[in-house]
């Protein structure tokens, strides 16, 4: 092909985020934190079990799956994510769930307003895409300044797409 019939580049996007949930314990440090859990638990059952309280050991099995359990559950729910691009022409959202369901959502960036609620002690507790009656609740897994940082550059990224429209 020569640079004459050459296909135009993609536009880059004026704003492209994805937001996962934060997760502070990484899955070795799950192994070494059930690990230890399991040691103890094994030692406080075989001494119940030398002073034939032998029942006690079925308890300390039980602990050790509803623990596993719980922080299972919460690594599945770490699978969700929201990936949000601002264009020109175009504002996506695509919100995938835990469970894998998609839900995608589109804007025009000149109508789309960020709303922000904030409290005055804990900062940006909600973020919202309106525009046309619709509304969109955003960055729901994202702490207070974290939001406070997103909401910075999405509310840039959406004044930008409207500077260029205008103009």
């Amino acid at each position: 092909m020569t640079p004459g019939n050459a296909a135009p580049a993609a536009e880059a996007p004026l704003f492209e985020a994805v937001l996962t949930p934060h997760r502070s314990l990484s899955p070795t440090g799950f192994m070494v934190l059930m690990m230890a859990l399991v040691a103890c638990s094994f030692t406080a059952g075989l001494a119940f079990w030398m002073m034939g309280a032998w029942p006690i050991v079925g308890f300390f099995g039980l602990d050790i799956f509803l623990i596993q359990l719980a922080f299972r559950l919460n690594y599945r729910s770490a699978r969700a994510f929201e990936e949000i691009r601002v264009d020109r022409d175009r504002l996506t959202v695509r919100q995938v769930s835990p469970s894998g369901r998609e839900t995608r959502s589109g804007f025009h960036p000149y109508w789309a307003r960020l709303e922000v609620e904030r409290h005055p002690e804990i900062g940006v507790t909600g973020l919202r895409i309106a525009s046309h009656g619709k509304r969109l609740a955003i960055a729901r897994f994202l702490g207070p300044r974290e939001r406070e940082s997103f909401a910075d550059a999405f509310g840039r990224a959406l004044a930008e797409a409207r500077t260029a429209r205008a103009g």
